[in-house]
């Protein structure tokens, strides 16, 4: 099961998907918030049922919004691939790397990822999202699993020269409107446990560009929540950001930054798929 938000006939409304198409929910008598139903079993029974008989639309017809109703915290998690590791200027981490976004960076599916006019300088990074659905504090990794009520996709849009200007990364990983998230939310039961042995792959402009399986993780999702955890309150409505694969653009020879036109696509295997054009900032 997926689901998702629209914007559609002027208010957020709920929508799913049914074999590849949009379907609404409208309809259905169900709360226009994804983290809700898949919190609820008998609403979760509801959305199922609603996807079966729910009249389809057509995407051209409506724009997408981020799939909660309310995002907590944005959690992301930097050089947990090995191989992306390898090719940072980074050492392989002992520990996970946390940093945060903030809301005024995060876009819908199909929304536009800006390249700002201060740099040309724009990467990709295809992630696994874990959105957590029960909150807690220092929880054991044993149970953390338990704390995942979902599952989504990002593209953790990174203007590098702004991220390397110093040992934080808080201004180069924030710039507004880079950081795609969604489209749809799929439940932590209609994929493996930890959602472990899932292909991920980005494409720019339908060219693979990262391919890997996120068994490659460092840190598992378990561990990524436990470790955290320790720290701060987890809330429902917070979301993992876990890491992307190798072949990001700059580490390539030459370079390979997003520009003006382009598309790029976020997969992983039994999720979706995240799709989002290229532009520049107006002047």
């Amino acid at each position: 099961m997926r689901l998702g938000l629209i914007k559609h006939n002027g208010t957020r409304a709920l929508a799913g998907s049914r074999n590849g198409s949009l379907v609404t929910l409208e309809g259905a008598n169900l709360p226009a918030d994804p983290l809700a139903i898949l919190s609820d079993p008998d609403l979760t029974a509801r959305a199922k049922e609603a996807l079966r008989t729910g009249p389809e639309l057509d995407p051209a017809a409506v724009t997408f919004a981020t799939p909660l109703a309310r995002i907590g915290k944005i959690i992301c998690v930097g050089l947990n691939y090995a191989d992306h590791a390898a090719e940072s200027p980074y050492a392989k981490p002992d520990y996970p790397v946390y940093f945060l976004r903030v809301p005024t960076s995060l876009i819908a599916h199909g929304a536009p990822i800006i390249r700002p006019r201060v740099s040309t300088h724009l990467d990709f990074e295809g992630e696994l999202v874990a959105v957590i659905g029960k909150g807690g504090r220092a929880i054991p990794e044993a149970r953390a699993l338990d704390h995942v009520v979902a599952y989504s996709l990002f593209n953790d849009g990174s203007i590098r020269d702004y991220q390397f200007k110093g040992p934080q990364w808080t201004l180069g990983k924030n710039f507004d409107h880079t950081g795609p998230f969604g489209p749809f939310l799929v439940p932590a039961a209609d994929l493996s446990p930890g959602a472990t042995g899932l292909t991920i792959r980005t494409r720019l402009n339908g060219e693979t560009v990262q391919d890997a399986n996120t068994n490659d993780l460092l840190f598992p999702i378990a561990e990524l929540i436990a470790k955290v955890s320790e720290a701060m309150t987890l809330e429902a409505g917070d979301i993992l950001v876990t890491g992307t694969p190798a072949g990001v653009g700059f580490a390539r020879k030459p370079p390979l930054f997003m520009k003006d036109g382009d598309v790029v696509e976020v997969e992983v295997e039994g999720v979706g798929v995240l799709t989002n054009p290229v532009r520049d900032e107006a002047a």
